[in-house]
Parts: structure tokens; sequence; C-alpha cells
């Protein structure tokens, strides 16, 4: 059992053990000093990073590491991706990782004695997913409320299940779904596999499966924006790297890498 599941940690193991033992072994101090991530060419200190990071950014934050770490030699940034409602549960149970990235403010000011000052990264906004060439004719919200075809949603305690029901409560419009999802990618996977007709999940997220489902756009005045802040964690063991790498997400470079795959302007 980790060390840090001490006190009242301990009382909920049983509960999270299975989401911090993956995290212990890519958290694993390597026993050297982090002296920070430095450019290509500057320090030689083998820095392992952990980022916990919302469902939706699997696919741009692996690209970004890909080359953040070619700027930052000696740095690797290794991701835990789950829903930001998992992600807070990790970091009060006190997982061994180094910067956080949720799909909500809501659950980023949850955590704030446990976190530096964060920093929103990006917005991103909900669209109706459906199988390829919608096959159900699906072309507006209150679509979603036909009996006969199969919504999927995600929970409301995950980010983009909060947003889903204020659009569809701003319309007035019930929807009955056949499951509710612990994460948007759960939902999106839903639909791919085609055991939905239907979801809601972020624009990113249909945009990164084009060849198996098709995105229907929500008029901007009846959907939510989604913010994305990041932050550093206050028991990260790379204090000075953490922070490099956050700060880095707000650079041109970064901000390229996000907005390419479908991000909007912080």
């Amino acid at each position: 059992m980790p060390q840090f599941l001490t006190g009242r940690r301990a009382a909920a193991a049983v509960v999270t053990a299975a989401l911090l033992v993956p995290l212990a072994a890519c958290g694993k101090d390597d026993g050297k000093t982090d002296k920070g991530a430095g450019k290509s060419g500057g320090s030689t200190v083998n820095t392992q990073l952990t980022v916990l990071a919302a469902s939706s950014l699997t696919d741009v934050f692996k690209k970004a590491a890909a080359v953040y770490e070619k700027e930052h030699q000696g740095t690797k940034v290794n991701f835990s991706f789950a829903g930001s409602q998992e992600l807070a549960a990790q970091v009060k149970q006190g997982a061994p990782a180094d910067a956080l990235v949720t799909a909500d403010t809501k659950t980023m000011d949850g955590l704030k004695a446990d976190t530096g000052t964060p920093t929103v990264i990006a917005h991103n906004r909900l669209v109706i997913v459906t199988g390829e060439g919608n096959p159900k004719k699906v072309h507006t919200l209150k679509d979603l409320t036909d009996s006969k075809l199969k919504v999927v949603l995600a929970a409301p305690e995950v980010p983009v299940g909060r947003y889903g029901k204020k659009v569809l409560d701003a319309q007035k419009l019930k929807v009955t779904p056949v499951s509710q999802e612990p994460n948007v990618r759960a939902v999106l996977s839903k639909v791919e596999l085609g055991e939905a007709d239907a979801g809601l999940v972020y624009k990113t997220d249909a945009a990164s499966a084009p060849k198996k489902v098709d995105a229907v756009d929500i008029p901007d005045k009846q959907n939510a924006v989604a913010a994305y802040p990041a932050a550093t964690l206050k028991t990260s063991k790379h204090a000075a790297a953490a922070a490099a790498f956050v700060k880095w997400l707000s650079t041109p470079e970064a901000q390229k890498i996000l907005q390419d795959a479908g991000f909007q302007k912080p």
C-alpha cells in the first residue's frame, strides 16, 4: 500500500486503490533532485511528471507532450486521463501527481487547498454526436427528446454532464438517456459502437473520430462554454518542472496545438 495513504486517507484505500496504484507507478520519484525543466541542451535531470487530465484532452495532450519533451530534454510527461470528478477524488486521496487540468472551473475550485493558482488554458463547446451519416436524422436538441431514440449522456456529476443538463434545461427539454457515463469519452464510445443513436459531447471529442461519428452543431445561443483550468499540485515532488509545464500550456506554441485540435482560445 503506498505510503501516502495514512491517517484519514487510509479509510478510502479500498475504494481508490484501483485508481492510485497505476498513478503511483507513473509518479514514482526517481530519486534525483528536480532542478526544473530546462530547454533542449539544458538540464539533464530525469524528471517524470504526472499530469491528471480531463478525458476530453486525451488526444491533444499526447501531441502536446511530444512537443514539450523535445524542447525540455530530461522531462517526461505522463498522463492519467479520466472524468474531472474522478481526478478530483484522486487528488483528495493524495495521488502522487504533479499537475491537474479539469474540464470545468467548478471542480478545480473545489480543490483550492490542494492546488496552485489555476489558469484557464482553453474553452470548448458541446455538439450532438450521432452515428456516421446521422442515420436517425438528428438535427436539433429537440430531436433528442424522441422516445424512440437511444440517447446517452454523461452523469450529472461529470462536467460535460452538467453542461449538457444546463443546455437541455435552458431549452426546457426532457431527455431520458439509456445510460449515464463517467466521462465524455465513454459517451462517444457508446455512439461509435452503435450502442446509442446520439449523445452530447465536446466538439473536440467528435472531431477525434471523424470516420466513425457525425457532429451536429448546437447554436451558440443554446450552447454552453466549457473552461479548462490547469494548476500545479501542492504535493508535487517536482514543483519547478510542474509549474513550467502548466505555464507552457498558455504559450503560443501550446495554444496552436490546442486550437488545431478544435479547442477555443482561453
